[in-house]
């Protein structure tokens, strides 16, 4: 019985390293989004508006920024985890998709952000977090 509580215990060290390690990916996409606003907001000056439907302009806040590279890094946690489950070359297909999501998110920057300098600073933000996440959950992809 002993062996078995052994076991089940050295199995879970793994995961619960797996699960910090993914929660500080998440973590340090949050922190890559809230430096790149702080240089770019109050450093440098640049308004991040950008407009929605019919000319409704929005600026975006700090806490917009954390929030939506929080919801991002979890979101890729999740898929990893499935992929994880399901494929044998979780790794490489999760990279080349989180690779492609990061492509396709500069397309919102590049067409609702209201000046140059609002879709050159939204676009720094999207990639400085996908530089922090992206390798760094893909460090985390567990082996069949």
């Amino acid at each position: 019985m002993h062996t078995t509580t052994a076991s089940a215990s050295a199995s879970a060290v793994p995961q619960i390293k797996r699960a910090r390690s993914r929660a500080l990916c998440a973590a340090g996409g949050a922190l890559a989004a809230a430096l790149a606003w702080i240089v770019e907001v109050p450093l440098l000056g640049i308004h991040l508006n950008f407009r929605f439907g019919a000319g409704h302009v929005q600026t975006i806040s700090v806490g917009q920024v954390i929030g939506v590279a929080v919801a991002a890094s979890l979101f890729g946690w999740l898929l990893l985890a499935l992929l994880e489950r399901r494929t044998p070359r979780a790794r490489l297909r999760w990279t080349t998709i989180a690779l492609a999501a990061l492509a396709a998110s500069l397309a919102l920057p590049l067409a609702a952000a209201t000046t140059t300098s609002a879709v050159a600073g939204l676009i720094v933000m999207h990639l400085a977090v996908g530089a922090v996440v992206i390798p760094a959950l893909a460090r985390t992809t567990r082996t069949r």
